[in-house]
């Protein structure tokens, strides 16, 4: 009989998800709602890295808290690490440098991919929760090398997606969420016909991300599409081969 080996204290959850500490209600889409997705997956909450702390200041300042977290969910038995904030890109290369795993911070770091993709002359754009304060350092920290021509939107100005996010409020009015993301959406096409897809910066826009792709035709990019191909990576779907079937030839 084959042996079987251990070393890990939990099986099945293979993708650790680091948390801000907030207390605002996360809609199924939202990567802080654990039936987003379709494989299982472990939490841990960084105490005292507040949307605020992270999006409007230098998350660089959590940056230790957030490693203490990433070992904690390795030593449980995750093979790869992502967070739950695009601004955290800043914090990729220390944290990769610090665990023994793969780490994908951000989903701003699709953008390259995503630009490959685009016929001659297409653009990728980013919409971010927080246009003020997405800098180019965020971009260069997720391996964009053209980091000055990227387009950058926001829904900084809307009725309540940035304001009740940033500033954790404790129930929020969705409907006004959705607008201000179809808002921004209609905004992106309306300002560069040279725009050929969307990367969404946050993590709590995915369940718009159907809504963006309506209303402007283009494809959009979040980190749900960047976890999920990351997750393949981790464990990849098996498939059965005719040598795996005795009564099978090989052709």
């Amino acid at each position: 009989m084959a042996m079987e080996y251990g070393g890990k204290s939990v099986y099945g959850a293979v993708l650790g998800i680091l948390m801000l500490e907030a207390r605002f209600p996360r809609i199924h889409g939202d990567i802080g709602n654990a039936t987003t997705w379709p494989f299982p997956v472990q939490y841990r909450v960084v105490k005292g890295a507040s949307p605020d702390k992270v999006v409007r200041h230098d998350p660089m300042d959590l940056v230790d808290d957030f490693i203490a977290a990433a070992h904690e969910l390795v030593e449980t038995g995750c093979d790869g690490i992502t967070t739950n904030c695009g601004f955290l890109a800043l914090t990729q290369e220390k944290i990769s440098k610090a665990i023994p795993v793969p780490v994908a911070t951000s989903s701003l770091m699709q953008i390259p991919m995503v630009q490959t993709l685009l016929p001659p002359g297409k653009k990728v754009a980013v919409l971010t929760i927080s246009k003020e304060t997405l800098t180019l350092a965020h971009l260069k920290a997720a391996g964009v090398a053209n980091a000055e021509d990227i387009p950058i939107f926001g829904t900084d100005n809307g009725r309540a997606f940035t304001r009740s996010i940033l500033d954790d409020h404790e129930a929020i009015d969705f409907a006004a969420c959705r607008q201000d993301m179809i808002d921004a959406a209609k905004e992106i096409v309306q300002t560069d016909r040279d725009i050929g897809a969307i990367v969404l910066e946050c993590t709590n826009m995915v369940p718009y991300a159907h809504d963006v792709r309506k209303v402007t035709g283009l494809p959009v990019f979040s980190i749900y599409s960047f976890v999920n191909w990351f997750h393949q990576a981790l464990v990849p779907d098996r498939f059965r081969l005719e040598l795996d079937d005795p009564r099978a030839g090989l052709f």
